[in-house]
């Protein structure tokens, strides 16, 4: 892979800002708690039955809490036809420690 799959949470802020997708892959719960506004929640787990949702056409970042599940996300969404695609870094947690938005 030529092209880093890891942004940091301000970077993907801005791509967001220009029409960006930011997808949440946590669980529901998690997203209820706490969410980044704009985000779609699509658990990790969902993710293969909601590959449609994802366009390839455009860049497409994905969080988790820490990172974990998201780099997972973003491997498997680049195999399956969606190069832009882009893990936040340290997840809502470092998005959060950045001093950017959330909804509670």
């Amino acid at each position: 892979m030529t092209e880093s799959s890891e942004v940091s949470p301000k970077a993907a802020s801005e791509a967001i800002a220009n029409g960006a997708l930011l997808i949440d892959v946590r669980e529901k719960s998690e997203y209820d708690d706490v969410r980044i506004p704009g985000s779609v929640l699509i658990p990790l787990g969902d993710l293969p039955a909601r590959l449609a949702e994802i366009p390839t056409d455009r860049d497409v970042y994905v969080h988790c809490r820490m990172g974990g599940r998201s780099a997972r996300a973003v491997d498997y969404l680049r195999t399956f036809g969606r190069p832009n695609s882009y893990n936040v870094s340290g997840g809502i947690d470092a998005w959060q420690d950045a001093g950017l938005p959330v909804d509670h």
